[in-house]
């Protein structure tokens, strides 16, 4: 798919939801998987529901698939940085395993994604000492993950305390560069912030893993009105996949061009699969990027 120095997956949540298992319950690894290829991505994230090192060796290598990283919740401003790092150091050997090349970290203290809160209005913040806190955790899981070939990732998110571009300036300020990367999701800055290039622009020198997700602005704006949820509005259709909402992802792509970023670009929209078919919108981003975006970049 067109850069060399650039990667392309889809990531499992257009098929099955993490936070809601009830979504996507019927989609089966092998259903996931086999998506995937038809749709000519080279990869995926973990998925909560995805089995054990080996079974999951077995049926990518059946597919030629390899696997980008997984999501990790940690929670260092709730249980302290001693806590955290027990779990995640099995989530890295983990991926390391797997031959991954990135950790994705969340903090989901105080998170309000998994609540019935307006996430538009509702979103926690970090005190002085918080956020203190949270970098020195991140540091020494930077660390970590380093020991295992892994980047730390840092995945800001709605309904958290670093969503916006002027938390994640802070996130960056406090945290060492070597250690502490970022993850760069359009969709979620999109709707946080009203446009995804500025942060692009600004922390381009610590981005190592993107995903791309669309918005809908009519659906984004009426779930605004009606003071949704994070959950409630993906149901309703605010996140797509790239060309059928309202991002400009040829701006996005010509900038990560300029820059030379090499690593991953993951297709990510929570939706709901009974609604979005995962297949037909695998299909339709795989179209948009071969049809709008790579044939017109060279």
């Amino acid at each position: 798919m067109a850069h060399q120095d650039i990667k392309w997956g889809i990531a499992p949540i257009g098929w099955r939801n993490d936070d809601m298992p009830e979504i996507g319950k019927d989609n089966t690894l092998g259903h996931l998987l086999g998506d995937i290829c038809i749709a000519g991505f080279e990869g995926t994230e973990v998925g909560g529901f995805f089995p054990e090192p080996a079974i999951l060796k077995k049926e990518l290598a059946l597919r030629n698939l390899t696997i980008a990283g997984k999501w990790f919740s940690s929670f260092i401003i709730r249980d302290g940085i001693d806590e955290v790092l027990k779990a995640f150091q099995e989530n890295c050997a983990y991926l390391q395993e797997m031959g991954a090349s990135v950790a994705v970290v969340s903090e989901q203290t105080y998170s309000i994604q998994g609540t019935s809160k307006n996430v538009f209005k509702e979103k926690p913040y970090f005190s002085d000492e918080e956020w203190s806190k949270l970098a020195e955790g991140l540091n020494s899981m930077g660390e970590m993950a380093a020991r295992y070939d892994l980047k730390l990732v840092f995945h800001h998110h709605l309904g958290t305390g670093v969503q916006t571009l002027e938390e994640i300036d802070r996130l960056m300020e406090l945290t060492d560069p070597d250690k502490v990367h970022l993850l760069y999701d359009t969709g979620h800055i999109y709707v946080s912030d009203k446009e995804c290039l500025p942060l692009l622009k600004k922390h381009m020198n610590r981005i190592e893993h993107v995903h791309f997700k669309d918005v809908r602005n009519p659906i984004m704006n009426a779930c605004k009105e009606k003071n949704y949820s994070f959950m409630d509005s993906f149901l309703e259709g605010m996140f797509t996949v790239p060309g059928d909402g309202d991002i400009d992802f040829t701006k996005v792509y010509e900038e990560l061009l300029a820059e030379e970023y090499k690593g991953w670009i993951v297709i990510e929209a929570e939706q709901d699969p009974e609604k979005a078919h995962p297949l037909e919108y695998a299909l339709k981003a795989r179209k948009y990027l071969d049809t709008e975006l790579l044939q017109k970049i060279k």
